[in-house]
Order: structure tokens, then sequence, then C-alpha cells
């Protein structure tokens, strides 16, 4: 949850008025101390995420999902060279997931693919 820029004023200016430790102060606003102390360093929230953008292409990715339905995420990952969360997030993203069923299939394989359709 992001505190608005008013309430952060507000919970530093009490701390310097009254002299609270960082403890006191997140206590009587019932906030987290890491809070309280990010907060004494810089006030205003983050408007973007330092996160870089991902390295898996969603369209060679989707490719390789054809191509390999019944590969296990180490495998892919080799393929791409990314961590395996690293597919398992881009699965999510594309709206991939694996239903396993009880008896293989003609092909031997006991997992099929479903693509969730886009929203």
């Amino acid at each position: 949850m992001t505190y608005s820029l008013d309430f952060r004023r507000k919970v530093m200016s009490v701390k310097s008025r009254e002299g609270l430790s960082f403890a006191k102060t997140a206590q009587r606003f019932c906030v987290s101390l890491a809070s309280v102390v990010r907060w004494s360093k810089k006030l205003e929230p983050r408007t973007e995420r330092y996160k870089p953008a991902t390295k898996i292409d969603m369209e060679a990715l989707k490719e390789d999902i054809k191509l390999y339905p019944d590969a296990y995420h180490y495998e892919r990952a080799e393929r791409f060279g990314v961590s395996t969360n690293g597919i398992v997030y881009a699965l999510r993203r594309l709206g991939v997931t694996y239903k396993k069923n009880p008896q293989a299939s003609q092909g031997g394989s006991r997992k099929t693919l479903y693509l969730l359709p886009e929203a």
C-alpha cells in the first residue's frame, strides 16, 4: 500500500516536532519501521519501477511452447538463457498453464498445454 504524501509529511513532522524515535513513530501511526526510515531518507514515493525489461521475447516463447509443448521449465530456461523463475513468470504473463491429466494421451504425455484466452 502506498501512503499519501500528506500522510508521510504529517508522520515526519510529528516525529521531528515531538522528538520521537523511528520505532515510537512507527508504532504511533501503525506503519512499519522500515517505512518511517525510508521516508526520512526520501519522502516522495517512487513513480516508476527500477526493474529492467524482461530478457524473454514473448513471441519466441510462444513459438517455443508450440515446438516443445512438453518441455520442463528448466529446459526452456536453458534455451532462453534465463532463470527457471523467469520462465515461470513469463508463462504467467502469457496466461499459459499446464493441466496434468491422470491418463496419458496418445503422444504419451500426461501434460496438456492450455493457453488461456487473452482478455
